[in-house]
């Protein structure tokens, strides 16, 4: 029985820059740093953001930009704020998709290597709930 999320990794060119994206850009404590003794297949560090393990491993990385991406819960009266760090640390903002009136609202940002990330104040319930509305019917 799947029990959870266990990780979030991401495979990044440079260690340096994704620390200071998650933890200067995002809040994110780091945990772990291998320096150069690895353990796994390249040098690696970990971090906890909400409570959620996010490792980082240096390599390259082939994919193309996509919507896959990683959202994190944030309260709505912090997005605006969180915006400001992102785009003093240079990091792309996408412009918001558009949205049902009340399924909160989500700042989307790449990394340098091309992840999306998504911060999103709204959950599951009221997602639900706003589409329903949206058919002109209850949540289901």
């Amino acid at each position: 029985m799947i029990e959870g999320l266990s990780h979030i990794t991401f495979v990044v060119r440079d260690l340096a820059r994704t620390t200071r994206l998650l933890v200067d850009g995002l809040g994110a404590e780091e945990v772990y740093a291998s320096g150069e003794e690895t353990f796994s297949i390249a040098r690696e560090k970990f971090f906890l953001l909400g409570g959620v393990w996010i490792a980082a491993m240096e390599g390259a990385r082939a994919a193309p930009r996509g919507y896959d991406h990683v959202a994190f819960k944030v309260a709505d009266a912090d997005l605006d704020a969180y915006a400001e760090r992102l785009r003093a640390l240079g990091v792309e903002i996408r412009p918001p998709r558009p949205r049902v009136p009340g399924e909160g609202r989500s700042l989307y940002f790449y990394d340098d290597d091309d992840h999306l990330f998504e911060l999103h104040t709204g959950t599951l319930d009221a997602r639900l709930a706003a589409y329903a509305r949206g058919r002109g019917g209850a949540p289901s």
